[in-house]
Order: C-alpha cells, then structure tokens, then sequence
C-alpha cells in the first residue's frame, strides 16, 4: 500500500465472489476507473463480463457435495469445498502474478471468505453479509398459519454453520439493509455496520413519454398505444418474490379494467425456495390456471439493462412482491425511475417503502387487496405523479450510488488502518 501523487492511498484489493461480479460490480467498477489501485477479482464464474481496470483470475470449480451426505450438511460442504478453492486461487495468484491484498472484500454467502485469514492473517478481511436463516420472524415462519416443523428448525439451524465461521473471521462486517442485519446474531449484530451497493440514479431515472415496445430475437411486443401498463419484474417466476399472488390480482384487475396490460419480466425459474415440482415451474402452473385475457398478459422473459430501463419509464403501476427476504435491486431502482410502485407490506420492503408517501403497500397473501391498490393508482394520475417524485427523491436521499461509494471507501480505508 502506498500513497498516490494525489496523496490518496493506493492498494491492492481483492474481491470474492463466486459469480462475478456479484453486488461488487459498482465500487470494484469505481476502484478500477480510478487507475492509481490494483483492483484483483477471484471468482468461479465471470459470465464474459469485464470491467475498466480490473482484472479477473478464475479458480477452479469446486466438485459437488458428496452423494449422499446428511441434508443438513450440504450447504455446509458446499462451502467447504468453495473456501478451499478460493485460497489456492490466492496461492496461484500470488505465485503466478505477486499480487498479495492489502485488503480483501467478499461475500460470505457460499464460502469463498471462509479461510482468507488462515491464508492472509494480516490481511484485512472485510465481509458482506447479505442473508441469516431463523426459523422465524424471517422468510420462514413469518405468518402464524405456516407452521415450521422441527426439522426444518434443525436444517435451518445448521445451514448457518459457515456463516457462524465468517462471523468470527471477518474484520469488519456489513450488511446491505437494516432488516438484513437484523437477521443476524445480536452479539454481532452490533458491529456490524449497514451499508447499501447503491442505485445508479444517473441511469435509473424518470422519461416521460416512454412507450414498451420490445424488439428483440425472443419477443416482439408494440404497447405504444396502452393505456395503462402495469409491470412486474423479479429474477424468477415464484412464490418468494409473490408471484401466484401477483397472478391472483391480475386475475381480478384485469376483468375491472379492459384497458389495462400487464407485462412480466424475468426467467421461468425458481432462485428461491424450491421449484414447484420436477415436471411443472410455477409460471406453467399459473399459465395452466388461466382465468385472464392472454392476450393482455405479456411475459417478456429476461430483458437486457436498456430494456429493463425501458420497463421501468413505461409502466404506470409497478408491482413489486416479497416474503420477508433479501431487498431486491430492482425495487430501488424502481423507485429511483419514479415507478408509482405497489408494494408488499412486509420487513425488508417497508424499510424502503412508505404507504402513501413513496409508495403503496399491500397485503402480500391477499390478492384482491393488490389489486384494489393497483387500480387506485391507476385511477388517480396525480397519486401516481406524487408517489413517484417521492419515491426517486427517497432513492437520492438514502440509497444514491456515489454516497453508498463513498461509505464503502470509508469502511475499507478504515480496515487498514
């Protein structure tokens, strides 16, 4: 570590995680374009993506975990396996290159952090921690009516044991949201700072006149002439992100309302929670349970970032889903575009989310309350204009990108101190 001509350090910094680049993309992007770091990226996967000075060292793929082992210890192996490749990764790095980190920042989530400090133990090591399983309060065991058997308390119990690990090896520790860290043990939960990646709002931002016309090699779709578009957007089709609800609600506003047309986004999947069944996803279910204008309901499949931008500047109503999870991105940057958004009435969503203010919230098991909150908004232009000019300021006043930047080089000029 040195100090460069602008009396700035410079350092050589180290991210993981195993899909690059991961909730890294924006500070590795910002570090890169600065060109006084050494800005390293060791992953398992990098998709051919590339980032502006930075470089990305591949280690190997871990094998599968062993056939047959307890359930509760497959995720558990699993990071195992990934913490062991990651240190040979730094091994090869420095042998092959001599790049040695004067700090090094990853995700905890699948074990690549796991064993940095028995490889690098004057090396600080810097943590994100984005998720911790409990039984309940959380994704599991929220609603009364879901009963959570004492199995799945025992599996649940033990999908934390890396987690436990990291807790103790990190240095430093941070969590995107409040609701996250509050997941996480108290006797960490203190220290454990709160920090968002942020939202590009020079990107995610309002267009008036916007109109969804799609014209790629999957979908041709022209919704210049809509009159009220109604939009949905999530990774996967499924029931952590509401989608049975959102198609129950649509169901019903779409017989009210001859006008309206609903576009999803987002693959034929499941990224949380298991899949419907072997046979069936659960878009194929809901598209089997019919019950609305086909013609009216688009599903455009994943959309690139232009198109996705494009989504968000034309919809009218953007609904937005959750169980008491991980925040999504695209919620913020729904909110940043001034989406009027609806959405759900649970931990994680609120702390963004105000009903009324910067947007509406909605009971997330109760269909026919999302869809009455959606035809409010589309019912009363100026709620809409209100909700969204509140909603991008909210963006700008907590979630901005260049303020999130700066507390993350805090946090990491902080950790070499």
């Amino acid at each position: 570590m040195c100090l460069s001509k602008e009396g700035l350090q410079s350092m050589n910094i180290l991210f993981l995680h195993p899909n690059f680049p991961g909730q890294f993309l924006q500070l590795a992007r910002y570090l890169g374009g600065l060109g006084r770091h050494n800005v390293m990226y060791l992953s398992k996967e990098s998709n051919g993506s590339q980032l502006p000075g930075v470089q990305v060292a591949m280690h190997k793929k871990p094998r599968e975990a062993t056939k047959g082992i307890h359930p509760y210890m497959k995720l558990a192996e699993e990071a195992v396996l990934e913490g062991q490749q990651v240190v040979m990764g730094i091994d090869a790095l420095r042998r092959q290159t001599g790049f040695v980190p004067d700090v090094v920042m990853g995700h905890t989530g699948w074990g690549s952090t796991l064993y940095v400090k028995d490889i690098l133990p004057q090396v600080p090591l810097i943590g994100y921690f984005e998720w911790f399983y409990n039984s309940s309060g959380g994704d599991v065991g929220y609603w009364p009516d879901e009963p959570v058997s004492a199995d799945d308390k025992c599996r649940i119990r033990t999908t934390n044991l890396h987690h436990m690990l990291n807790l103790e090896a990190c240095d430093v520790r941070y969590a995107p949201t409040e609701w996250q860290r509050s997941q996480f043990p108290a006797v960490y939960r203190d220290s454990m700072k709160v920090i968002h990646e942020g939202v590009e709002t020079d990107y995610y931002k309002p267009r008036e006149g916007v109109k969804f016309v799609l014209d790629n090699e999957n979908v041709k779709l022209d919704l210049s002439d809509c009159e009220e578009l109604v939009t949905y957007l999530s990774r996967g089709m499924e029931p952590y992100r509401g989608f049975p609800q959102f198609m129950d609600a649509i169901r019903i506003l779409l017989k009210e309302r001859p006008k309206c047309h609903v576009v999803l986004a987002g693959s034929d999947r499941a990224c949380y929670g298991p899949q419907y069944s072997e046979e069936k996803t659960w878009k194929q279910v809901e598209i089997e349970k019919g019950g609305y204008d086909e013609s009216r309901v688009h599903f455009v499949g994943h959309l690139s970032r232009e198109e996705y931008l494009m989504l968000l500047q034309a919809s009218d109503v953007h609904v937005y889903l959750s169980r008491p999870f991980i925040l999504s991105w695209s919620c913020l940057e729904a909110l940043g575009a001034a989406c009027c958004l609806v959405a759900s009435d649970t931990p994680g969503v609120t702390e963004a989310v105000e009903d009324n203010v910067n947007g509406l919230l909605v009971n997330f098991r109760r269909p026919e309350h999302i869809a009455m909150r959606i035809g409010e908004a589309l019912d009363d232009p100026e709620l809409r204009v209100r909700l969204g000019k509140r909603a991008r300021e909210s963006i700008l006043e907590r979630y901005d990108l260049k303020d999130c930047i700066k507390k993350q080089l805090n946090m990491i000029y902080g950790a070499m101190k």
